[in-house]
């Protein structure tokens, strides 16, 4: 019980400054490039409660999956809209990938200090979380689905909309639920095969993390 009440502050911990730091940057981008919009509505804030959805951390926390209250923003605003509207969309993933590049050293370094009971537990699992879900939430948001940032990259640059860009600005929604729920049953049902957005996701994981790994020489912690 003790384990699953520490696991569980954990992940509500990390989620607290995973969620936060991405949805600041888009706010921040946004405000730099000229539109007020986050201002306005309380989103340019580091206060992380200010960019929570409660159902979606509840999600997030118990489940797995979960949702932050989107940014708003207003492209008529930007003093260059298709510049700005990429360098916005691509501030969130932006900042993970960061974030991820700074704490992996410190989990490595949480593991060298005394046992302080359940302090240095929650703390070493923290950053753990912290770690591995900004290189989950950087996959995960440049899908190139909608309403993700990768989608919105892909916007900023698409010149010709086919079928395929309309099918996914429509539907894409859809096609990520289906991709959920798939993972939700192979969890059920034990049939991993079926999970293919986790495989995917950890697939690239290790890759996204093998030069983070390399920068600070720590090839033997694995995340």
């Amino acid at each position: 019980m003790v384990d699953r009440i520490i696991l569980y502050v954990s992940h509500f911990l990390a989620l607290m400054v995973v969620l936060t730091i991405h949805e600041f940057a888009h706010a921040f981008v946004a405000v730099k490039s000229g539109d007020l919009t986050p201002k306005i509505y309380g989103r340019y804030t580091l206060n992380p409660f200010a960019h929570f959805d409660i159902i979606g951390l509840i999600f997030f926390v118990f489940i797995g999956f979960g949702w932050a209250k989107p940014v708003p923003v207003n492209p008529n605003n930007f003093k260059n809209p298709k510049r700005d509207y990429f360098f916005v969309s691509a501030a969130g993933v932006t900042a993970n990938l960061i974030l991820a590049f700074f704490v992996f050293p410190l989990y490595f370094l949480s593991l060298k200090i005394p046992q302080l009971g359940y302090f240095t537990e929650v703390l070493q699992l923290t950053l753990y979380f912290i770690y591995r879900f900004c290189i989950v939430f950087f996959i995960f948001n440049l899908l190139p689905i909608y309403p993700l940032d990768g989608f919105r990259i892909v916007d900023c640059f698409v010149k010709r909309r086919g079928k395929i860009y309309y099918f996914l600005r429509n539907y894409g929604i859809y096609v990520l639920y289906s991709l959920i729920l798939l993972g939700f049953i192979a969890d059920i049902s034990g049939i991993s095969s079926i999970d293919i957005l986790s495989t995917a996701i950890n697939f690239l994981a290790y890759y996204i993390s093998y030069p983070i790994k390399a920068f600070w020489g720590l090839w033997g912690i694995v995340l």
